[in-house]
């Protein structure tokens, strides 16, 4: 099978099991995205998550990762609601239902087993946001969007509600071209952020104001200067993705998995929720990770 043939099965078989779109990228180092990961990190903007000064060579190498690495297989999995939770309190879309990791893991893993029958023998590992993998500008590199101001990855035909994922292999395939950034003029996204999070021109995130950030990755205690600011958001953070122009393409997902339960779309009284409640209401959720004492915070913080 020739280069192109293969790249062709690979792209019909992501559409087979549910993907929007896919794109490859050569495999290589990342030195523009390297240069610019470090200045964030000196600066300060990851707060808190020191996860991110973890194996930085990888993150820019995905050699390292796989050896003999030559492409790198990106992916897009929608996960936008048909309806959104009525409910004064807010989580992201995201996290309506089932765990993203767990669910695009697994088409992950069959992804790979069809390619080791349909396509040969190969050399890979997957991966959906749980290793050092710069998803989005992979996704840039493999010409499934640009790098919005809101750093996110936008897509002219999809906007962002997606998942991204990434499966690095030995395979020699045809490498996609590079989309150009379309945001233009536009500042609704850093216009919008109401704790300023977006820098002034876009493109550089702090961590240390974003909504999702507070909510989810922060342990310790919400700092007094965002009182008022978090608009009833307590997991999570859809503002700036909200506000975004491109995000008027976006169409209901078709995976049932993250359609949120019966329980969850008719709970009103989020703050008498106690903590057996919060395990069974989120069992196998993203929303598991604040656990029960971050979840109580950040409501508390709204409320009070």
């Amino acid at each position: 099978m020739d280069k192109q043939s293969r790249t062709e099965r690979i792209k019909q078989q992501a559409k087979v099991l549910g993907f929007m779109a896919c794109g490859v990228a050569k495999a290589e180092f990342m030195e523009e995205e390297a240069q610019r990961l470090d200045t964030w990190l000196e600066q300060g903007h990851h707060g808190s998550m020191s996860y991110m000064e973890n194996h930085f060579e990888m993150r820019v190498n995905p050699t390292l990762l796989v050896p003999g690495a030559k492409s790198v297989i990106c992916l897009m999995y929608n996960y936008f609601p048909e309806q959104e939770l009525e409910s004064e309190l807010k989580i992201a879309k995201y996290a309506y239902g089932r765990d993203y990791h767990k669910v695009i893991k697994k088409k992950l893993k069959q992804f790979m087993a069809w390619m080791h029958v349909h396509i040969g023998q190969l050399e890979g590992r997957c991966f959906v946001d749980s290793a050092p993998v710069l998803e989005r500008d992979w996704a840039k590199r493999a010409g499934l969007g640009w790098t919005g101001k809101n750093t996110l990855l936008l897509n002219k035909e999809k906007g962002s509600y997606y998942f991204l994922a990434e499966i690095i292999s030995d395979l020699d395939l045809v490498y996609d071209a590079r989309v150009k950034d379309h945001c233009g003029t536009c500042t609704k996204c850093i216009d919008a952020c109401p704790t300023d999070a977006i820098s002034e021109n876009g493109f550089v995130l702090d961590a240390n104001k974003c909504i999702s950030y507070l909510t989810i990755e922060r342990k310790d205690a919400i700092p007094e200067r965002f009182k008022g600011k978090m608009e009833n958001w307590i997991f999570g953070c859809d503002i700036c993705q909200e506000v975004c122009p491109w995000n008027r393409f976006s169409v209901p997902h078709k995976e049932e998995q993250f359609t949120p339960s019966q329980e969850l779309r008719e709970l009103k009284d989020w703050e008498a929720i106690r903590e057996e409640v919060f395990d069974e209401l989120f069992k196998g959720s993203a929303v598991k990770r604040t656990k029960f004492k971050g979840f109580k915070r950040n409501i508390d913080f709204i409320k009070q």
